[in-house]
């Protein structure tokens, strides 16, 4: 059974969910092996283990880890070249998706970003795209050398397969042009208390409606357990941080739940989070395009609305 390369993705040893997911993708594909880089391996083997990694390529080099993404795909490309994986797995990040794009130049091989599904088919590897800002569903299969996939959080549910999360050390050798651009200082991310944008199963966005109070779109996330969006009229207004808009100049979001609140849903917007398995707008304004995509539409000020949905939300919790 061939080898599915997976990029773990962690911080100090704290594996993010969006390897598991990548992990399960990759049994459908072959045997998933991880790729982990840094000195907390320690940390991580036991959730690698957990969601079916047979090997853990464990890379601690300070030619990896005090610069940027270079030497990454340099280390991916001497990896790849030894095992010939059926696949190399990349989450779906502006990061991930730099490792990727240069990984499939070094490679010459064919290259798929953005996946919201991974399988094995008659010709190879078969992924499922969102594209055209998310105005068609295409499938896709690399004909040129190992299919290199990045794939969006919440593409798939993490499911647990036992694996032996072998510990093989690679000695790794990194171009002096692969070291041009180091990292001189880490700081740790004001936290929110708040899931991951990105990796979050609830979102709730406020836009223009909000008229920048994002009150009562914090307390319904807050009572949902979700993460914040906003949309970019939003940001520019500087009513909510850039890193926390939704969009095709943003972030995009897949959650299992999207609440648009305010979003009038210029395509832009939805460009970022059209693929959210339930969505639901909360607009004033009854002709907002925004309730042409809708699971489910409230016509109502946000302000009225949010509150009472967040009050009945905590009764339920009880």
């Amino acid at each position: 059974m061939s080898e599915v390369l997976v990029l773990v993705d962690h911080v100090d040893g704290e594996v993010r969910k969006t390897t598991a997911e990548l992990l399960t993708l990759a049994t459908r594909l072959g045997e998933p092996s991880a790729v982990f880089i840094g000195d907390a391996f320690d940390a991580a083997k036991d959730y690698l283990a957990k969601y079916g990694a047979a090997k853990v390529y464990r890379v601690a080099s300070t030619d990896v880890e005090d610069y940027l993404v270079a030497p990454v795909a340099e280390l991916l490309a001497q990896i790849a070249e030894k095992s010939s994986p059926a696949a190399v797995l990349v989450s779906s990040s502006a990061h991930g998706k730099e490792i990727a794009a240069r990984l499939s130049i070094k490679l010459n091989s064919g290259l798929i970003t953005d996946a919201v599904d991974v399988r094995a088919g008659g010709d190879g590897v078969e992924t499922t795209q969102s594209v055209f800002a998310g105005g068609w569903t295409v499938d896709a299969t690399v004909t040129q050398g190992t299919p290199i996939i990045t794939v969006k959080p919440n593409s798939c549910s993490p499911e647990e397969a036992a694996g032996a999360a072998a510990d093989e050390e690679v000695e790794v050798s990194i171009s002096d042009l692969a070291k041009t651009a180091r990292i001189t200082e880490r700081r740790e991310k004001q936290s929110t208390g708040r899931p991951e944008l990105t990796e979050a199963a609830i979102v709730v966005s406020g836009g223009r409606g909000t008229a920048g109070d994002f009150g009562a779109v914090e307390e319904l996330a807050d009572s949902l357990g979700a993460a914040v969006g906003a949309s970019r009229a939003a940001v520019d207004a500087g009513w909510y941080p850039h890193t926390s808009q939704v969009g095709q100049t943003g972030k995009q979001v897949s959650p299992q739940l999207y609440v648009a609140c305010g979003i009038s849903g210029a395509i832009q917007h939805r460009a970022g989070m059209q693929t959210s398995k339930t969505i639901i707008a909360v607009n004033k304004d009854e002709e907002a395009p925004i309730f042409e995509l809708v699971d489910f539409g409230v016509v109502g000020d946000l302000f009225t609305v949010l509150p009472q949905a967040t009050e009945a939300v905590k009764a339920q919790k009880g």
